[in-house]
């Protein structure tokens, strides 16, 4: 299937391993340019350099989604090549605490890295999406945000927020030919579930093997889903094919949210 996607640029963040590199690999192999953020560039070099000779460009940025003086350098210099086609929101996990533990000042950096500056790059990349009419804006979440996740309260809610505002923004831009949406990793196998497995294992006295065990055996799939599963979910919805999905919450997670 041609996803009409050749030709196209994307600005994707945390980029440099995990879900943010699987999708940028795969938004590339569609002939995508992609401008793939981090903080680890020597990462993203690395993924990059093992595509193939047909794939799109690739183009390393450093950046730290904490520092918005950072960020807005770096939209300053793609609106200055006329900004992006597709936006992938994609920020690294807050430490696992439990609500009662969480102080104000966790609240309040984490809300900034995670959401405030989310907006905001969003904010400014946007107006050069509705001068073309045709743009994709996607947040990756967690399953957390419709069954909050034990020991992850920052980010049950502070993705449940991106969640409120994704959906208010996608009927904002419908009209422009833009669309907005949300996708919900579960089990993803990243070494993110592998730092949540060793913290789950340190807590409990189980071994991670046994840890991870357990969590799969809790999947209906019975296993961790792979990270090129979930990107071939994100490369739909930024392809010419997804034009009418648009505030939508899209679960990738081997059928484990057992809410309707």
């Amino acid at each position: 299937m041609d996803m009409g996607l050749k030709g196209k640029t994307a600005l994707v963040l945390g980029a440099s391993r995990g879900l943010g590199a699987a999708i940028a690999k795969g938004l590339a192999a569609e002939g995508v340019k992609v401008y793939a953020a981090a903080r680890t560039v020597s990462a993203i070099q690395g993924w990059a350099s093992e595509l193939p000779p047909s794939a799109g460009e690739v183009i390393a940025i450093e950046l730290d989604v904490s520092k918005v003086d950072a960020i807005d350098t770096l939209i300053d210099r793609l609106l200055g090549e006329e900004g992006v086609d597709i936006l992938v929101n994609n920020t690294g996990g807050p430490p696992p605490c439990d609500a009662i533990e969480a102080t104000r000042d966790q609240w309040l950096s984490n809300f900034e890295a995670m959401a405030a500056n989310v907006f905001h790059l969003t904010g400014r990349l946007l107006p050069a999406m509705q001068k073309r009419q045709w743009g994709r804006v996607i947040s990756i979440t967690s399953s957390g945000v419709e069954q909050p996740i034990p020991r992850l309260a920052l980010s049950n809610g502070i993705r449940s927020a991106v969640v409120g505002w994704s959906k208010t923004l996608a009927a904002e831009v419908a009209k422009d030919g833009i669309t907005v949406n949300i996708i919900m990793p579960g089990r993803i196998h990243t070494t993110r579930v592998d730092e949540l497995d060793a913290n789950a294992a340190k807590r409990s006295g189980k071994s991670v093997e046994d840890v991870a065990a357990g969590s799969a055996a809790a999947i209906p799939t019975g296993r961790y889903g792979r990270p090129d599963e979930f990107a071939d979910v994100a490369v739909f919805l930024a392809s010419e094919r997804a034009s009418y999905v648009t505030g939508s919450k899209i679960r990738v997670d081997g059928g484990a949210t057992r809410s309707v």
